[in-house]
């Protein structure tokens, strides 16, 4: 069999990808590599050499996007004075002086383990071009796609577990941009599903998958010893790693059925709340960073109807705070940054719809865990959570700041492959009293 050396140099990466993707389907007759293969799962040398430079008290990330846009008045930042307040009342919390939405009765009472933020503001009202920002930390480019936050982390700090995906992102987020394949997220649609296609047809025995794994690497030796290229030389780590994982018995901590019902019952048996409990589990086992993506927030319309603001923070507070003390109560808070993020918020003046419009000019979240300053809410809006009056913080800073917490250097500068530097939050500085 002959190659185009030149042919194979013109690849892009999407399809490298495919070429492998389909080589080891027609070659090797399992379905695993449908998930594993093109995202990644490969241990990075590099990356894994790297460890010893995180200094931070945290270890792990788990980040709660609520992706359409929460609204900061009904949620962290309630003005029960505004005429903009709506229907959604404020409600004291364990720490003194500070008050949170109603629908938060849960996180009323660990706001000692909380640290709001009531200053996040952001360049763009753009649903998509947001998310991008408070994932990378830059604009979306045409010619570059910058790396999402646990990309980042894995490529600073490196795996814990030899054998699980470093990151996992539950319901979507940005992928490893220009660090390439093996920096890439696993993917999770369904967290009562779990990981799916990981099973052998059964009348392939392991003896059997071995033996097509050599004959896939004869007929794809010249291929390779002609296409000097770093992408596609990975693929065989990436295989690798694939088959490590569908033999192991860590392929359980997807299995949501192994935790009781009444665990189960406390996260909520939706989407968001099993996400969480699968993150979890996932940080408990060695996964260093995991994201649980939740949507429904973008509220244009009856915002306060009980299948939108109701349903919606409802279902962040149960397992928001079911996480947090789950994790404190098993010892791992501590080394655990739990993040809760929007893309940007929304109009505190309550539209002719009965609801609230894009906002990116104030908006709120939160972090809990390791190095985090926590007792306190940070920031100011004004009197109507209108615009930031103190203390405001981007995307940047945010990133930077969870970045100094987990020991990362926030400063050191990544060159993409066209030799462009980019730093895990451009041009943002950690803020200090975020941090223990």
């Amino acid at each position: 069999m002959q190659f185009d050396q030149d042919a194979v140099q013109k690849l892009d990466e999407v399809t490298r990808r495919q070429f492998a993707l389909d080589a080891a389907r027609c070659f090797l007759g399992v379905s695993v590599f449908s998930v594993l293969t093109p995202l990644g799962l490969a241990a990075d040398s590099k990356s894994a050499a790297s460890t010893s430079k995180g200094k931070g008290k945290a270890k792990q990330i788990i980040y709660l996007m609520m992706t359409g846009a929460m609204s900061q008045i009904d949620t962290f930042d309630p003005k029960p004075k505004s005429k903009h307040q709506g229907e959604t009342k404020a409600i004291s919390t364990k720490v003194s002086g500070i008050q949170i939405s109603e629908h938060f009765k849960n996180l009323a009472t660990i706001t000692d383990k909380l640290a709001i933020i009531r200053s996040l503001n952001t360049t763009t009202a753009d649903h998509q071009q947001a998310r991008y920002l408070l994932e990378t930390s830059y604009k979306p480019i045409a010619t570059t796609k910058h790396p999402g936050l646990g990309s980042w982390t894995q490529k600073q700090l490196g795996r814990i577990h030899k054998q699980l995906p470093a990151v996992v992102h539950v319901g979507g987020g940005e992928g490893p941009g220009y660090l390439g394949a093996a920096y890439a997220p696993v993917p999770i649609g369904d967290p009562d599903k779990g990981l799916q296609n990981t099973a052998s047809p059964k009348y392939l025995s392991n003896d059997q998958f071995d033996k097509r794994m050599k004959l896939s690497a004869s007929f794809d030796s010249g291929f390779r010893s002609k296409a000097k290229n770093s992408k596609v030389d990975g693929y065989d780590d990436l295989y690798r790693e694939a088959i490590s994982l569908l033999r192991s018995e860590d392929l359980k901590v997807f299995d949501l059925a192994q935790e009781t019902a009444e665990v189960r019952d406390a996260y909520g048996r939706n989407r968001l709340g099993q996400g969480a409990l699968l993150a979890r589990r996932l940080i408990e086992a060695g996964t260093r960073f995991v994201q649980v993506s939740h949507g429904s927030w973008d509220h244009h319309n009856d915002i306060f109807e009980t299948n939108n603001m109701p349903t919606r923070a409802g279902e962040l507070d149960m397992a928001a705070s079911a996480l947090i003390k789950d994790l404190d109560k098993r010892g791992l808070l501590a080394s655990t940054i739990v993040v809760i993020g929007t893309e940007f918020g929304r109009t505190p003046r309550i539209s002719s719809s009965a609801g609230r419009d894009h906002h990116p000019a104030a908006f709120s979240g939160a972090m809990a865990g390791g190095a985090i300053k926590v007792g306190q809410a940070y920031g100011k809006s004004d009197e109507d959570a209108f615009y930031v009056d103190d203390n405001g913080l981007q995307s940047g800073d945010l990133n930077a700041t969870i970045a100094k917490a987990m020991g990362l250097d926030w400063n050191a500068e990544i060159y993409s492959p066209d030799g462009r530097p980019f730093k895990i939050g451009n041009e943002g500085k950690p803020v200090d009293k975020l941090l223990s």
